[in-house]
């Protein structure tokens, strides 16, 4: 039987120039202004949250409804038209009085992505544009990127808060994933603590970055990362005991079931509740109480761009709990369709079917271990 799944929040049109030169180089090093670079030609492919996780979880066998909004413009008509081709455009809310979210993306080789993103249509999404008698039914309502969507944070994330509250009247599990946060931006000055001490008991898989979460609640040791980094990618500063699992079980306190944290390169941790917070999930997550697991990376057949890679692991983690299999299968899918993405310059294109990856990963695939990096904190 198929597992229904909503997918809602922000989606956008992605537009990543792909770079022609393989050579690696520090950040300052490569941007230099008044320099030129020359490029290879642009992928253009749906982004964001509805469409990379949402067309995830399709491919890895979940009956899926997307919820996300776009504006009935030229971008619009092009994010309908790529995610036609997956039979799934049916329930993409169209607006008249707003333009198309897009993003740019840089993935420089060996640098993390940089992000140049315009909000559009995804600021004015809100609970109304939810169609709740389709939601309804679902064994999971998904939300992505609410830390850029303009109404899901204003007011104290009422509109977010109000969101979870329905679906979990509607008796439907629930997941949250978070995205980066401009500095200087409206969204950085939010307190984000409070809102997540209010919506963690609303949530049962939270399922955010490292980075991103770091950033939320726990801002001075996040540009303690970016001093330590110095250029590099945030994951090669990143200490698991220290960083990682306090804030995991910080979230724990707050009322969250399940805690994915995704920590780019070297691969994610996961830690649960105890037996009495996760008996409100169900029967079928009886086995899922008091976990503290960290999984390494599986090593990718080629490297073109992290575009996607948090959305589709946290998807094949998603899906595959659903579908019943134990955590630690869980979180090897997850850690395997991240490395399957990155080998593409899409989210999507790169993935493989969960029979695929476990064949794959049951006849030896090579996984990331400590110290792969050379770097004591990992």
């Amino acid at each position: 039987m198929y597992r229904k799944i909503v997918s809602a929040g922000l989606l956008c049109l992605d537009i990543t120039p792909v770079f022609k030169s393989s050579e690696k180089k520090d950040i300052q090093n490569f941007f230099i202004p008044g320099s030129m670079i020359e490029m290879d030609k642009a992928d253009i492919h749906t982004g964001g949250s509805v469409a990379n996780s949402g067309l995830a979880f399709k491919i890895f066998g979940a009956d899926v409804t997307l919820m996300g909004k776009i504006g009935n413009d030229y971008f619009g008509k092009l994010v309908e038209d790529i995610i036609s081709k997956y039979g799934s455009q049916h329930d993409l809310i169209v607006s008249s009085d707003c333009d198309t979210s897009y993003t740019i993306i840089l993935a420089p080789p060996g640098i993390d992505r940089i992000f140049l993103h315009y909000p559009g249509a995804d600021d004015s999404f809100c609970y109304d544009d939810l169609d709740f008698h389709k939601i309804e039914g679902a064994d999971l309502f998904h939300f992505g990127y609410p830390t850029i969507m303009k109404r899901m944070y204003e007011n104290n994330g009422s509109e977010l808060i109000r969101i979870f509250k329905k679906a979990k009247e509607l008796g439907i599990l629930t997941s949250l994933d978070m995205t980066a946060i401009d500095s200087g931006s409206d969204a950085a000055k939010i307190d984000w603590i409070s809102i997540l001490k209010t919506l963690m008991p609303y949530v049962d898989f939270f399922v955010p970055s490292a980075e991103e979460l770091c950033f939320l609640i726990n801002r001075e040791r996040y540009h303690e990362w970016i001093a330590l980094a110095k250029g590099r990618d945030i994951s090669q500063v990143i200490d698991i005991e220290q960083d990682i699992k306090p804030m995991a079980q910080r979230l724990i306190s707050w009322g969250a079931r399940v805690v994915l944290i995704k920590c780019g390169t070297p691969g994610m941790y996961l830690r649960t509740a105890d037996k009495h917070s996760i008996s409100s999930m169900g029967p079928d997550f009886r086995d899922w109480a008091d976990l503290d697991i960290f999984e390494y990376s599986y090593e990718a057949e080629r490297y073109c761009s992290g575009t996607g890679a948090g959305d589709v692991s946290l998807a094949a983690f998603l899906t595959a709990a659903l579908y019943g299999y134990e955590p630690g299968r869980c979180l090897q899918l997850a850690t395997g369709a991240g490395a399957c993405c990155v080998s593409a310059y899409d989210a999507l294109s790169g993935l493989l079917s969960f029979d695929d990856m476990i064949k794959k990963i049951d006849s030896g695939w090579k996984k990331r271990t400590p110290g792969w990096d050379k770097n004591p904190l990992i």
